[in-house]
């Protein structure tokens, strides 16, 4: 049997090759349950039990594996590495981006963000060897490595965290303005910087056009400045993520100036500490043609004045007034500091069917009229709690919930409630002789399951549940859950 290969076929077939070897992801960490079972095989085994570091060795065949191989080498494009691995092998790691010139995120030490003399080395490869690097972070003790991107490195960075620097706003404007592919820029901790780092000025280039935005306890930087920003055409109309973080020049009473300056906005986040109510002078709604996502974290400071309603009750209501207005009609998911929120939402008075909603600013006032998901952890609750909020059906009736906190309430036939799992209780309280009772038994896997097995015995119900290090499932871990070497 004979072949014939076309040039075109040859060509297609090596290019179907190369793409699938330039979407080479190298991840040098592996958490799976067997990693104890294995560790204490390796620890019988090895002389005198000398500790092996499994993910330090990994990199180090890494390293020779792409030194030897460079077709390999120039497939990589993304290295994930323990935290350990990076703070001890940073020799290894420096041989191993030395040679992959395609290399876009890695993971670095925390001391090559903040010019620590260790990661010199390191710093060096990377500037030489890797050009497209496309995320990079500055922290205190980092200012020279910031004005190092003036002389032409990484011009092709994406996203740039700036936190804790001190340096000239002249040159923090030249190193901005000399990154082209900027996109996503966080500044955070930064109490020198103020509104004059939006300003045009001679000789500097204009600060850049971005999708994202971040302010992390800027505390100098106004909502003036910000809004006077946001109103050029080519900010206003690129800009679809902001984030505000303790930022009290920007206080959430002008949020509505900053949404109407930025029509294009998807993604808000908003989180501030609050000591006071709202004025009572009525405030504009927060309306957003476009805003689908809205983290609304508003909570109350502790030494707030002692009242019957604490002060975040009142920044809550002016959400909920908003919703009601129908200002926000692309919004699908929230998330907000309290817990009652969603109740709020069904339990307004509802819209009479011939009540006059004329006015309103532009938009209709006929009550909550679009789904959403509503996510709403209280002070002391760690996870966020899901609740969906259903519109009314017909005019003059209330909204309907589905999800949120689990109930109370507890039923022989049908256990804790559907909230709680919806199973029936599957044990029976057998008293042990002594005023107590037995032990309820758990059916525990005989053996810890690897990241991608399912578990089968004892897993629940049809399909099994996933046995995994994120899961909790399987056998309790020995101190692994904060083991940062693997």
């Amino acid at each position: 049997m004979s072949f014939a290969f076309s040039r075109r076929m040859v060509k297609k077939s090596h290019n179907d090759i190369i793409r699938r070897y330039h979407s080479v992801r190298i991840d040098a960490v592996h958490y799976c349950e067997l990693e104890e079972v294995l560790a204490e095989r390796r620890r019988r085994k090895s002389r005198n039990h000398e500790p092996i570091d499994p993910p330090a060795v990994r990199l180090q065949l890494l390293s020779r594996t792409v030194r030897e191989n460079l077709y390999c080498a120039r497939a990589v494009q993304l290295l994930k590495l323990p935290y350990m691995t990076r703070e001890t092998c940073k020799a290894d790691l420096a041989r191993t981006v030395s040679v992959l010139p395609n290399l876009q995120y890695v993971d670095l030490p925390d001391g090559f963000f903040t010019g620590d003399a260790s990661c010199h080395t390191l710093r060096q490869e990377l500037q030489a060897r890797c050009p497209h690097i496309r995320k990079m972070k500055y922290d205190a003790g980092s200012e020279q490595s910031l004005e190092l991107l003036l002389q032409r490195y990484w011009m092709e960075l994406q996203i740039l965290d700036i936190s804790k620097l001190r340096i000239e706003p002249s040159i923090l404007r030249q190193v901005l303005g000399s990154l082209p592919a900027l996109h996503d820029l966080t500044f955070s901790d930064l109490s020198w910087l103020d509104d004059t780092i939006f300003r045009p000025a001679a000789r500097l280039p204009e600060f850049p056009s971005l999708r994202a935005l971040t302010l992390k306890n800027v505390p100098n930087i106004t909502a003036e400045g910000l809004v006077r920003y946001l109103s050029w055409p080519q900010t206003g109309s690129t800009l679809t993520a902001l984030t505000l973080t303790d930022t009290p020049g920007i206080p959430v009473t002008t949020l509505h100036a900053v949404l109407q300056a930025a029509p294009h906005l998807e993604t808000l986040s908003v989180t501030a500490v609050v000591g006071a109510s709202l004025p009572l002078d009525p405030l504009p709604p927060l309306a957003s043609p476009t805003l689908r996502t809205l983290h609304y974290e508003i909570t109350s400071a502790p030494a707030a004045r002692p009242s019957l309603h604490p002060p975040a009750q009142s920044y809550y209501q002016h959400l909920t007034n908003s919703l009601l207005a129908n200002a926000l009609p692309a919004l699908r998911a929230l998330y907000v500091r309290d817990p009652d929120f969603p109740e709020s939402l069904t339990l307004a008075p509802p819209i009479m069917p011939f009540a006059d909603n004329g006015g309103g600013g532009g938009f209709g006032g006929g009550g909550f009229a679009q789904p959403l998901e509503v996510f709403s952890k209280g002070l002391d609750e760690l996870d966020w709690v899901f609740t969906s909020v259903t519109p009314p059906e017909a005019p003059g009736r209330r909204g309907s919930l589905s999800g949120g906190r689990p109930l109370s309430s507890y039923s022989a036939s049908k256990g804790l409630g559907p909230q709680w799992g919806g199973e029936a209780r599957k044990s029976i309280v057998v008293g042990n002789g002594f005023g107590g009772f037995l032990a309820v038994p758990v059916e525990e896997s005989e053996r810890p399951r690897s990241a991608g097995s399912w578990g089968g015995k004892g897993s629940g119900g049809g399909g099994g549940v996933r046995g995994s290090w994120m899961s909790g499932g399987g056998r309790e871990r020995r101190g692994s859950r904060v083991d940062l070497w693997r």
